[in-house]
């Protein structure tokens, strides 16, 4: 996709750009009736299919020089367009759509809520912005003093930025999910804690993880009943969450964990979603989770002793797995496969002295696969 941002080239225009329509005849012998070679004057010009495109206003993808204001965008007004926020201060910005990508320049004091993005999130030269964003990369550069509530599927990057501070993404609108998709993005491929400081500082931290308690909406409050975007359903409690609440790599209360996966399937999103509410509910902890494609060799390279029984599961598509952490959480795992998965071809760890091995040989697989 090209970007509409950039500047068109300039041409210079010369005499000959002004020409006017000829036309030329030939005798025919047989009739002696003339017949035109050239424009007649009454046909209609020739369309192509880039004539028929919906002229694009690059000013309906851009909020500029904006202060104490309340903003954004709609459902359905990017529909994977990129996207420019700048020079904005002290704005609460809402945009409810994906979107290509979108930078963010110059930005004091802001709360920021972002559709998922297809590629990248740029926030550059901002300080004191708060937001929830969601993407494939998230970048910053010479930034200050910010909270981000994150979902992003590659490892996030921090450079000549200080005072950052991450937590998990937390957040649901009607839309939201039809938007992941449309974006590309699983909402299970979450590595929000992974932070990587491009330019470290010796003696220095320049990011640090929120305290679990920390609240979405405290941080980047919810549209006022006066704006434009009050009929927007939002929520970010976590049973609501379109991205699961994950701990990341914030220290685990036990040493125990299990890993449980879910091969391709018709239901495997919502079983996902399924065992993450049973699990919750008898107090385990969900730690982290991915979902990648894996071939018949991977899975005897992961999957060891059980490998035969699942190398024909993961030709129908990705699998989902999830690390879940919990004094007892193996025979739980194990229990809730029996009862409410039981006519479903799952993997689950068989018992707690080997279940480290199983998560430590699935997951870092899936970093391999996805670059990390």
């Amino acid at each position: 996709m090209g970007c509409f941002f950039s500047k068109k080239s300039k041409r210079k225009s010369s005499g000959r750009d002004e020409r006017t329509t000829t036309t030329t005849t030939v005798d025919t012998a047989a009739t002696g009736n003339a017949v035109s070679l050239g424009n007649s004057g009454g046909e209609e010009p020739r369309q192509y299919s880039w004539d028929k495109r919906e002229k694009v206003d690059p000013k309906d993808y851009m909020l500029t020089g904006l202060k104490d204001v309340t903003v954004g965008r709609l459902p359905g007004t990017l529909n994977g367009q990129q996207f420019v926020i700048q020079e904005c201060e002290n704005c609460d910005i809402y945009v409810f759509d994906h979107s290509a990508a979108v930078t963010i320049d110059d930005c004091v004091n802001c709360r920021v809520v972002l559709g998922p993005a297809k590629g990248s999130v740029f926030f550059r030269d901002c300080r004191d912005v708060r937001c929830v964003v969601a993407c494939q990369q998230f970048r910053t550069r010479d930034c200050k003093r910010m909270e981000v509530f994150l979902c992003c599927a590659t490892q996030p990057i921090i450079e000549s930025s200080t005072g950052m501070r991450f937590a998990c993404f937390q957040y649901f609108y009607p839309e939201l999910a039809f938007h992941f998709k449309d974006a590309g993005l699983s909402v299970f491929n979450n590595n929000w804690s992974n932070v990587h400081d491009f330019t470290p500082v010796s003696g220095e931290t320049n990011w640090s993880l929120l305290p679990e308690a920390s609240a979405v909406l405290e941080s980047v409050p919810p549209p006022g009943a006066e704006s434009e975007f009050k009929s927007v359903r939002i929520s970010a409690d976590a049973e609501r969450s379109i991205v699961p609440l994950t701990k990341g790599g914030r220290r685990k209360a036990s040493e125990e964990s299990c890993l449980f996966v879910f091969f391709a399937g018709d239901y495997s999103t919502a079983n996902a979603r399924k065992l993450i509410d049973e699990a919750s509910a008898k107090g385990f902890v969900l730690i982290q989770t991915k979902e990648v494609s894996m071939r018949p060799e991977d899975v005897k390279r992961v999957f060891q002793n059980s490998a035969e029984d699942l190398v024909e599961c993961v030709t129908n598509g990705p699998v989902i797995a999830l690390e879940l952490s919990g004094d007892g959480v193996v025979e739980a795992c194990r229990s809730i496969a029996d009862e409410v998965f039981s006519g479903t071809k799952v993997f689950v760890s068989d018992n707690k002295n080997t279940s480290s091995r199983d998560v430590d040989s699935f997951f870092n697989f899936a970093d391999m696969q996805m670059g990390l």
